[in-house]
């Protein structure tokens, strides 16, 4: 064999070896988390999410840049108008970019001490309103939005608002059924916006 007969075959090596480090290195960014993927004591794959921060309790805090959400580790000051955040009784706390990365929080948190206080943004007013009150519309068609995080539940303080949302919501069918509080959040609605997080 000659030096020309084996150059080809080092392209292609070298071909192969580029192609499935591209397929690897999309593979680590497709959302799937480590954790996920470790089972917990009790068999289940299900991850559990730690309070990540010094909370107050009794107002909410400004968000600032060098804050990471617990779920998914980006800063809430990318995605202002999604943000929010909450306090536990023991004074730790977390905050959230996205409304879907509250759910997955509330639905996988680690930490025994009860929720104190939160917070999110109105939807409509872009206002900081009490998470615990507000009205989420669960909306689940991906291809209607460009949300931060694929998909959001629309959080609104005000239930009129969230039910003219529903009324005006024209990529899918919504009924009244699909407006919950944060009582109502479990791990299967959590699901449904953050499933390679929890």
């Amino acid at each position: 064999m000659t030096e020309r007969d084996r150059l080809p075959l080092e392209r292609r090596r070298l071909l192969g070896l580029l192609g499935a480090g591209a397929i690897a290195g999309l593979a680590g960014c497709s959302g799937d988390d480590d954790e996920a993927d470790d089972e917990d004591e009790d068999g289940t794959d299900e991850r559990l999410i730690e309070p990540n921060m010094e909370h107050p309790g009794d107002d909410p805090v400004d968000f600032t840049g060098d804050q990471d959400c617990p779920v998914c580790g980006m800063p809430p000051t990318n995605y202002s108008r999604w943000n929010a955040q909450l306090a536990h009784e023991d004074g730790t706390g977390a905050i959230f970019d996205t409304t879907g990365c509250l759910f997955a929080y509330v639905a996988a948190m680690a930490s025994d001490s009860p929720i104190e206080n939160a917070w999110t943004m109105d939807y409509e007013t872009r206002d900081l309103v009490d998470a615990t009150e507000a009205h989420y519309v669960l909306i689940t068609d991906e291809t209607a939005v460009d949300d931060p995080m694929t998909i959001n539940p629309r959080a609104f303080g005000d239930e009129d608002d969230a039910l003219e949302f529903v009324e005006d919501w024209d990529a899918e069918e919504l009924t009244e059924d699909d407006i919950i509080g944060l009582e109502d959040v479990d791990r299967d609605v959590a699901m449904i916006y953050r499933a390679s997080r929890i």
